[in-house]
């Protein structure tokens, strides 16, 4: 399953190659061992154009999802999963808010960046955040 991390930016206790070795790790326990996924590592700038453009909101937010299963369909296409872009300056600020280290903070938006690529939607109903936040918990606690 190819994971591939990217991004310009860095944070202290960050590593790439742990993060892409649990988004396999993730991808496994979702029974997606074939997905493709792309984690891009950006600043509040970058992340706030993205959520402006794609969502209308003019403002940074922490993780974002562009999910490649969705529409229109080529055959072929379908370990294709899709992009999540996390800013490491949003992460850092709620990892210290949190109290904890800016590596579980990522590793909490990787998994709340993959489910919705999966189709989880917390903002869908009230049912749909419990169904979601349930395996936000479980997949956490998978990942140790």
């Amino acid at each position: 399953m190819p994971v591939s991390v990217v991004g310009r930016r860095s944070a202290a206790g960050v590593s790439r190659a742990r993060l892409a070795a649990e988004a396999r790790r993730l991808l496994g326990a979702l029974h997606e061992d074939t997905a493709e996924l792309t984690v891009s590592l950006v600043d509040d700038a970058a992340i706030r154009r993205l959520n402006r453009t794609y969502r209308g909101k003019d403002r940074p937010t922490d993780v974002l999802a562009f999910a490649l299963r969705e529409g229109r369909r080529t055959p072929g296409d379908d370990a294709l999963l899709g992009d999540v872009v996390i800013s490491l300056d949003t992460a850092t600020r709620q990892a210290r808010a949190r109290g904890v280290d800016t590596a579980e903070e990522l590793r909490t938006l990787l998994i709340h960046g993959v489910l919705h690529l999966l189709g989880y939607d917390h903002e869908r109903s009230a049912a749909a955040a419990r169904r979601m936040h349930t395996m936000e918990r479980r997949l956490r606690t998978l990942l140790g």
